[in-house]
């Protein structure tokens, strides 16, 4: 199985539709569970987080919805996948995971800022003992050291406390790769200096 977080910056673009027709595609000979990032649906958290001077904690609640929103958009991009909340169903090669409120009971991740769908996508690619995690991101990068991702804002400052405990292997694929999907071992995995 494979983990494949898909960037809530794809949300306005053509890769989109491409990614999850990718994945779709490649499902049949990999089961695949995709991780939704929050997309504008996030902005509008950290939009109402600045007007309301809401807490971290609540913020945080609601990027966790805002990421189960844009799971729901890419369901219905993959008409033939199926959506889970705590086990992925084994009768799907595509899964697309819709975090709940369960994921607030786990104490080894920050409620804040410092934690998005990245590290929570390697938290839950750990938890389903998943062979690989993908990134797929719009930003255009030229490392794979995760201390450098973390300082270009690439990655979140929580990832590399994650990363040291998992082993996951990990790498990022930029939003055009989609037709590459089946050669992700290619790409430069993550590593800590």
């Amino acid at each position: 199985m494979i983990v494949v977080k898909i960037g809530g910056s794809l949300y306005n673009t053509a890769e989109l539709k491409l990614w999850m027709q990718a994945l779709t595609l490649y499902s049949m000979t990999c089961p695949i569970v995709v991780v939704p990032g929050g997309g504008p649906f996030c902005d509008q958290v950290r939009h109402a987080q600045r007007h309301h001077s809401l807490h971290d904690k609540s913020a945080h609640h609601m990027a966790i919805l805002a990421m189960k929103q844009f799971g729901l958009l890419l369901a219905d991009c993959a008409p033939s996948s199926r959506t889970f909340n705590s086990t992925p169903p084994h009768s799907s090669p595509l899964t697309i995971w819709l975090p709940d409120d369960t994921i607030l009971l786990e104490s080894n991740l920050p409620h804040n800022w410092t934690i998005t769908s990245d590290s929570i996508a390697l938290w839950l690619a750990s938890k389903l003992n998943a062979e690989q995690l993908i990134l797929v991101k719009s930003v255009l990068n030229d490392t794979a050291s995760i201390n450098q991702l973390s300082v270009n804002n690439i990655i979140d400052a929580a990832f590399k406390d994650l990363f040291e405990n998992s082993n996951v292997d990990t790498c990022i694929m930029h939003a055009e790769h989609s037709a590459h999907l089946s050669s992700y071992k290619e790409f430069p995995h993550l590593y800590l200096p």
